[in-house]
């Protein structure tokens, strides 16, 4: 399927978010509270970009992550956006906006903390790895 197909199966959150530079709710959004084993792939693309282990509880009230699976399925870049100054994550490959990253993260996990917008995610539980088309992942969860 096709960045144009998927783009239009999109909720209108999920639109806005990715597609708008938007910003769910916290508190009230999918993965904030959620911390069952899998990875989180991009909503539009379906690239990997976080895992379970490198979430955590920060509190903010969306999904915070110490670190992408790989660095290179997501691109930084500098927002002076609502008068802050803050770092933007995006998507590689479909340019979905993310979130942002700060550097008040847990030290031991880096310093770093991704905030995530659920609405950017989808998550793919551990046990369905293989039949989603991600098993080269499975490793992670050994």
């Amino acid at each position: 399927m096709n960045k144009e197909q998927r783009l239009k199966e999109l909720t209108d959150m999920q639109y806005y978010v990715t597609q708008e530079n938007g910003t769910e709710p916290p508190f009230r959004n999918e993965y904030d509270q959620h911390f069952e084993e899998g990875i989180y792939v991009d909503i539009v693309s379906g690239k990997p970009l976080f895992s379970s282990h490198d979430k955590f509880n920060s509190g903010c009230g969306w999904p915070a992550f110490a670190k992408p699976i790989a660095q290179e399925n997501v691109t930084e870049h500098f927002d002076t956006s609502h008068g802050m100054r803050r770092v933007e994550v995006r998507s590689k490959e479909a340019d979905s906006h993310l979130g942002h990253v700060f550097p008040d993260g847990p030290q031991e996990l880096g310093g770093l903390r991704y905030c995530i917008n659920s609405a950017s995610l989808r998550f793919i539980p551990k046990a369905d790895l293989e039949q989603e088309g991600y098993a080269e992942y499975s490793a992670l969860f050994k």
